[in-house]
C-alpha cells in the first residue's frame, strides 16, 4: 500500500514538473492597466483584489479538510479519552 502511494505521488510530482507553464506572461500588463484604471477613477483594482482573495481561500479550505480527514482517527481517539476521563459512564448495579 505504501509503495502504491509512493508511485502515485511520484507520478503526480513528475507530471507537475513536466507540465510547467510560463505563469509570468501578463503580470506587467495587468499591473499597468489596473494602475491606469485606478488613476482614472475606476474600480477594477478593487474587484481584482477581491477576486484574488476568493482564489486564495480555496487552497486553505482544501488543506484544512485534508488535515481533518488525515488526523480524524487521532482527534476522535483523544476526544473519546478526554470524555471518558472527565465524564465517566455510570456503572449499572
Amino acid at each position: 500500500m505504501k509503495f502504491r502511494k509512493f508511485i502515485s505521488f511520484s507520478t503526480l510530482f513528475l507530471l507537475l514538473i513536466i507540465c510547467n507553464a510560463n505563469a509570468q506572461a501578463q503580470c506587467a500588463m495587468c499591473k499597468t492597466s489596473v494602475e491606469s484604471d485606478l488613476n482614472n477613477g475606476g474600480s477594477i483594482g478593487n474587484e481584482l483584489n477581491t477576486g484574488i482573495l476568493y482564489l486564495m481561500i480555496l487552497p486553505y479550505i482544501i488543506l484544512m479538510l485534508g488535515a481533518y480527514f488525515f488526523f480524524k482517527k487521532q482527534i476522535d481517539a483523544k476526544i473519546k479519552a478526554l470524555r471518558n476521563k472527565y465524564f465517566p459512564r455510570k456503572q449499572a448495579n
